[in-house]
């Protein structure tokens, strides 16, 4: 539904932007931008080895996830120096990087083993600091005081032109606030083992991101945006979204191709105005990591969308929210305010 053009109140996002985005927020505290290198240290999860179940989570192929320079037949010094090269060519003008653990469960392993990735990835000279992406089941104090430490006491000869400190994220995947599709997805957790994770790290002063999925099997896009609720109530510093990919050879295709009726499948366009529904009831300082993924084409069983490009989908989504006339957190503030 198109509406007039609303007023976003001043200082609550960059000037001619509608949304608190990720990039921009790092630009502002920091003055350029940070850029992630995708690093894979070799982890599995307690979903795969049995320690909670086996076969990992319905919709999941690793491989399909993250970027060719990222294998974890390379040390994580070479992979951080090709993630650079790489990444070079796309955003000249990125100058300081930050090490994403991103494959798996970044927490799960030995606390010494946790130690030494990540303070392997600490020493590249270009990189200022960690992202860890990891489950809330895959936490605990121990790991929680390493990490702290990183962050508060810092590393012995550790010399960053505006980094006195290695920055420190956390990044739970939570994807779905509900029981019922957390077990259908063979998760391996609930929603309050996410809750009490986010608590505990935030607690230690460090910041917390949580990834999301949309259009999981069973869930409406109603239900979608009735999360929105549970995650304002989540301490988060940031937040990313992913659209649903049935990607080949997963437990998922296989659900997918019994039961299609329980898929929500919306068009790009469709897409689109649901994330700008999504937005609006979204607390305005969280950070937006991403609206959408992108899988390579070989990986999943069909584009639907195209070949298009994540900038062209943020380019698509700031038109968009200018056309409706709103911005992330309109409803939000809206109820706040009564």
């Amino acid at each position: 539904m198109e509406t007039s053009p609303s007023y976003v109140p001043e200082g609550l996002f960059p000037p001619g932007k509608r949304y608190n985005s990720s990039v921009g927020r790092f630009k502002r505290i920091f003055g350029e931008r940070l850029q992630k290198l995708v690093i894979d240290a070799g982890f599995t999860c307690p979903n795969r080895d049995g320690t909670v179940g086996f076969g990992g989570c319905t919709y999941c192929d690793n491989a399909a996830f993250h970027p060719n320079y990222s294998t974890p037949q390379m040390d994580i010094l070479t992979q951080l120096d090709e993630g650079i090269t790489f990444h070079k060519v796309r955003y000249r003008n990125a100058g300081k990087y930050l090490a994403y653990f991103q494959a798996y469960s970044n927490t799960y392993g030995p606390l010494e083993r946790l130690r030494q990735v990540y303070l392997q990835a600490l020493s590249h000279p270009d990189v200022v600091g960690i992202v860890i992406g990891t489950r809330p089941d895959c936490i605990d104090e121990e790991k929680l005081d390493l990490l702290e430490g990183l962050l508060k006491e810092g590393i012995p000869g550790w010399e960053r032109e505006g980094f006195p400190k290695p920055l420190v994220v956390v990044e739970y995947g939570i994807e779905s606030c509900y029981d019922s599709t957390l077990k259908r997805i063979n998760r391996g957790h609930d929603f309050r083992c996410a809750q009490k994770a986010i608590e505990m790290t935030v607690a230690r002063g460090i910041e917390t991101g949580a990834h999301f999925i949309m259009g999981l099997p069973g869930e409406t896009p109603q239900m979608m945006l009735s999360e929105c609720d549970a995650i304002n109530a989540l301490p988060l510093s940031s937040v990313k979204f992913h659209q649903l990919q049935i990607v080949k050879g997963t437990a998922m295709e296989k659900e997918f191709d019994l039961h299609p009726e329980d898929f929500w499948m919306p068009s790009l366009p469709e897409y689109l105005d649901f994330m700008i529904d999504v937005l609006e009831r979204l607390r305005p300082d969280l950070a937006i990591e991403r609206i959408a993924g992108e899988v390579p084409p070989r990986f999943v069983n069909s584009t639907r969308w195209g070949l298009v490009r994540n900038f062209e989908i943020l380019r698509m989504l700031e038109e968009r929210l200018e056309e409706r006339g709103t911005f992330q957190g309109r409803l939000y503030l809206n109820v706040a305010q009564q």
